[in-house]
């Protein structure tokens, strides 16, 4: 059985919870409660990832934290791959957590990529919260960003943009404002720190 441990990311502010790995003790519809030494952690996940972590078993997530001024929310997910994906899906504008763990739970990842690679909202239109335009703004944003490294190397991308956001909110920017300022950097900007420095130009000019 793993042993209970809690791993913490450190950044240059504060530190995020990126990973966890403890004992199931609770299920809910869209979550999951992971015991991590004797701490309860209510931890967000798809309905896969619920249906497939059985209770009492020992498991280890990747994690987004989601920070907000009234709230800190877990999203955990069983692959890097999952969690890349979710972190491409949230950068878009519209899509909060919720709507793109709604996403995950309707379809596989291989089939999302492929409605992306393909232009075809449809896989987003299904899915509850996420409307013809929105569904529409997925596969263009999306599309884009996989094609600025390649569609293979999409998770290179995704860490990149989580890098850039996690750099950017660790020199106090919020969230928000740092997501809008990164989807306003041009496609020519493929290094992390290239990408940080554009960003914080047109922060700047705001």
């Amino acid at each position: 059985m793993l042993p209970y441990k809690l791993i913490l990311k450190c950044y240059n502010i504060g530190n995020m919870i990126a990973q966890l790995t403890g004992t199931i003790i609770n299920k809910g519809l869209n979550y999951l409660v992971v015991d991590v030494a004797g701490v309860g952690y209510k931890v967000f996940a798809s309905a896969t990832t619920v249906l497939e972590t059985p209770l009492n078993a020992a498991a280890m997530f990747f994690v987004h934290s989601y920070i907000r001024e009234d709230q800190i929310s877990l999203y955990g997910f069983l692959s890097a791959n999952e969690l890349n994906l979710f972190e491409l899906l949230i950068s878009v504008s519209g899509v909060g957590p919720k709507v793109a763990l709604n996403v995950m739970s309707g379809a596989t990842a291989s089939a999302i990529a492929s409605a992306i690679k393909s232009g075809d909202p449809a896989v987003f239109t299904q899915v509850s919260g996420v409307g013809k335009k929105i569904g529409e703004r997925i596969v263009i944003e999306l599309k884009e960003k996989m094609e600025r490294i390649g569609t293979d190397n999409s998770s290179a991308a995704s860490r990149q943009l989580s890098e850039s956001l996690h750099a950017l909110t660790s020199l106090g920017y919020g969230e928000r404002e740092a997501r809008e300022a990164l989807k306003k950097v041009p496609a020519e900007f493929t290094e992390s720190g290239n990408i940080v420095r554009a960003a914080l130009k047109i922060l700047g000019k705001s």
